[in-house]
């Protein structure tokens, strides 16, 4: 960890620091990660402060999380553990993209992310956030609509341009959520056996999906 946050100029803090450094705070852990957060991390933290949930719901790296598999939006989950809004964002965009593929502001092969969350005004700020990073933001609702960009539905990790993004959102079929999860996760089974297999000592290891 200090070796990657000296290449990419961080400093490392604990998570009750980083919950308390700034406008915005973006949770970038695997999903089953959430339960083991402070139960207090957001204790006397500023309404105003904006938290971002990155997370995917992969079975084959979290386990099973029973209140989602049972119907509830990933989202909703992560907001009752954190006892916080949050808004949901950089979800559905591969790392390599959200490296590689920001663009200048009116540049050809710009790419639309959506955000969905509550408020309105915290969903605002990140949508200028995603745009300060080059790239276009979509309005995609309130928290309730998150599960539109969930692993398996159509805007999930595609780089998508404004138009194709909101067809994408509308063409998401909330019926079809426990199938669309299960051929995802189905999908990336084998790349999460492979990246949580033990590693010998010293040896790196890339981060999981989101």
């Amino acid at each position: 960890m200090r070796h990657l946050a000296e290449e990419i100029g961080a400093r490392p803090v604990t998570a009750a620091e980083a919950a308390r450094s700034g406008e915005i705070v973006i949770v970038a852990i695997p999903e089953r990660a959430i339960m083991d957060l402070p139960k207090d991390l957001f204790e006397g933290v500023p309404s105003d402060v904006v938290v971002i949930d990155t997370a995917n719901y992969y079975p084959a790296r979290d386990h099973r999380i029973a209140a989602i598999d049972d119907g509830q939006i990933d989202s909703e989950w992560v907001a009752e553990q954190l006892g916080r809004p949050v808004v949901k964002a950089f979800n559905n965009i591969e790392a390599a993209s959200l490296l590689e593929k920001s663009r200048p502001e009116g540049a050809a092969g710009r790419i639309d992310l959506p955000v969905a969350g509550d408020p309105p005004a915290g969903r605002a700020k990140v949508m200028r956030l995603v745009e300060n990073l080059g790239f276009d933001a979509v309005d995609a609702g309130g928290l309730a609509d998150s599960w539109r960009q969930q692993p398996g539905t159509p805007p999930y990790v595609q780089d998508f341009d404004e138009p194709r993004l909101r067809d994408a959102l509308a063409a998401a079929d909330r019926s079809r959520i426990s199938e669309s999860r299960r051929a995802s996760n189905e999908a990336a089974s084998a790349y999460f056996q492979q990246r949580l297999k033990p590693r010998p000592p010293g040896e790196s290891r890339a981060s999981d999906r989101g």
